[in-house]
């Protein structure tokens, strides 16, 4: 990690962090029955878009019997999980819906 003299990370110095990726049960599951049934795990993981190290995660914990629904020892439950993620739509609705009543209002005036 580069810094300046005054300790401040420099712009690009840094890796950016990317937010972590949530799958559902239903894809991690698909994934294991791919590879269960004969495909290689880089194969596999290929064809879904997930990370090599990710699908042998999923196996491995499958084997153990721990592969879970709602991941990493969460306490949510699966209507739960879909509430928050409905939440997050509708917010992303509503925000598209404002952008667009906002657009539209400014090129209704444009034509007058």
């Amino acid at each position: 990690m580069h810094s300046t003299m005054y300790g401040e990370p420099q712009k690009g110095s840094e890796m950016e962090r990317r937010p972590r990726k949530i799958y559902t049960f239903t894809i991690k599951m698909e994934a294991v029955r791919l590879v269960v049934s004969g495909k290689r795990v880089t194969e596999a993981a290929r064809i879904l878009g997930v990370h090599e190290q990710t699908l042998s995660n999923w196996i491995k914990a499958h084997k153990a019997g721990k592969l879970m629904p709602n991941g990493r020892g969460s306490k949510l439950t699966a209507e739960q999980i879909e509430i928050r993620n409905l939440r997050a739509e509708l917010a992303r609705v509503k925000m598209e819906r404002s952008i667009l009543s906002t657009t539209t209002t400014s090129f209704l005036r444009g034509q007058r």
